[in-house]
């Protein structure tokens, strides 16, 4: 419950800035055009609070904390009064109404880079070099002759420099046909390879599909220690007393078994009670302790398995596999510029493959999701919260440019249209326009909250 509630507490106040942020892009354009700005709130429905500045604007906070919207005054609403008329948003040229409707995207797309660069100048980032720890054979990466420890440098002649880059880089070639070329490195070698493999309407129709598994490869990881990383409350681990940082060195009289064999041995066992030894270093020195902890029976994709509620450590990252970077002022808004661009760029194109039919609408997510999300990143800690942030902000400014009636995008639309022919679009075209805009948009919450509910079950 504590839980579910912390992940509403903390979309609300992503909701609450992002929803802010767009709306003030409106609002600010609006009155800097001559616009008489009405009302400007944050939510729908009943207002619980409201005051009125000086110029006459009404700022609410509604009920429904699910969106916003800048009143203005407008011809199309109501009757406005002779000497009132330069002030509606009507009177005014077309081209200062398509800055006002583009001026809310906008708004969103500069809180972005102003979020990416503050996560570069303060944090910084640690990437991790996309080095292949295995190949599947008969796969994508088996066919273009990839191998475990070979480092990917570039696909299709773009830089890769990253474990992220590389995923970002393959979202984009999601749903698609054709070839695929990769350069690669071996360790402690400046010799690069090229080689080529074919894709064939790869991955399309899958739901949350993983790039990297989708190439039949994965990333090199360091050894699993026998150390304990975790252990989850209310498990069997936990009631027996195990701590993080024990070393199990022993289970039923069986010493030195990898990592793996462990958790095989564990896994193999539900409700049997197993005699486990562990070391822990304590003040004193090296402790010495038997437990006995019977796994705990729990569903898997083959079947059943015993596990005990332990999470093991591993080794770190050989240094030249991890890449530090650090940002100045300059060099930070220039990364938060290309960072957010990125986004942009990739949430077009992933758009455009769904609307052709390149990837699976199972993967649109709703407001539960997206909750979900929000939640998650913000118990992981401020900047987690804060990149979330800034994503979710591109992702609301393209979603809003999009060419739909009821949309930002379907003012500009309409706009342009009357810019060319010298003449506003009809209000019967602009009637049905936004009725299969709404129904559109309509059709695609009720997608994104049936996925919502099927990932929940």
């Amino acid at each position: 419950m504590i839980e579910t509630l912390t992940t509403i507490f903390y979309f609300l106040i992503a909701i609450t800035i992002l929803v802010a942020v767009h709306e003030f892009g409106h609002y600010y354009a609006a009155r800097r055009c001559g616009v008489r700005v009405l009302r400007f709130s944050i939510g729908f429905g009943t207002r619980l609070l409201k005051w009125t500045d000086r110029h006459g604007t009404e700022f609410a906070i509604s009920s429904v904390p699910l969106g916003g919207y800048v009143k203005m005054l407008d011809e199309r609403e109501g009757e406005v009064a002779p000497e009132d008329r330069p002030y509606a948003f009507t009177s005014k040229p077309v081209w200062q109404r398509i800055v006002i409707a583009f001026a809310g995207p906008l708004a969103n797309f500069i809180l972005a880079i102003l979020l990416y660069w503050l996560l570069a100048v303060l944090q910084g980032s640690v990437s991790v070099a996309p080095v292949i720890g295995s190949v599947e054979p008969d796969s994508i990466a088996a066919e273009a002759g990839l191998e475990a420890g070979q480092e990917i440098k570039a696909v299709d002649g773009s830089p890769i420099n990253s474990r992220r880059a590389l995923e970002i880089y393959l979202l984009n070639r999601l749903g698609e046909s054709g070839e695929i070329s990769f350069t690669v490195k071996y360790p402690d070698s400046d010799l690069v390879y090229e080689s080529k493999a074919k894709l064939d309407k790869w991955l399309r129709g899958a739901e949350g599909p993983d790039v990297i598994s989708g190439l039949g490869l994965s990333f090199y990881s360091p050894p699993l220690l026998s150390r304990i990383s975790q252990v989850m409350p209310d498990m069997p681990a936990a009631a027996a007393g195990l701590q993080v940082g024990d070393e199990i060195v022993e289970v039923d009289g069986q010493n030195s078994l990898s990592v793996e064999k462990l958790t095989e041995y564990i896994s193999a066992r539900a409700g049997q009670e197993l005699e486990i030894i562990i070391e822990r270093e304590t003040e004193e020195g090296l402790f010495r302790d038997t437990k006995l902890i019977t796994p705990k029976e729990v569903e898997a994709d083959n079947g059943t398995r015993g596990v005990i509620g332990i999470a093991w450590s591993r080794e770190q990252f050989p240094q030249e596999m991890v890449r530090y970077h650090r940002y100045g002022f300059v060099s930070g808004m220039n990364q938060a510029v290309s960072s957010t661009f990125e986004v942009i760029d990739t949430t077009f194109l992933s758009i455009k493959k769904l609307v052709v039919g390149e990837i699976s609408t199972k993967n649109l997510s709703g407001p539960i999701g997206i909750a979900k999300v929000a939640g998650d990143s913000a118990k992981a800690g401020i900047w987690y919260f804060i990149n979330f942030l800034a994503y979710i902000s591109v992702l609301l400014g393209v979603f809003n440019l999009l060419p739909v009636p009821v949309l930002d995008g379907g003012h500009i639309l309409f706009g342009l249209i009357e810019w060319v022919k010298g003449s506003p679009v009809s209000e019967k075209i602009q009637m049905l326009g936004y009725q299969a805009g709404l129904a559109m948009l309509l059709g695609l919450m009720v997608i994104a909250f049936y996925n919502d509910i099927l990932r929940l079950s």
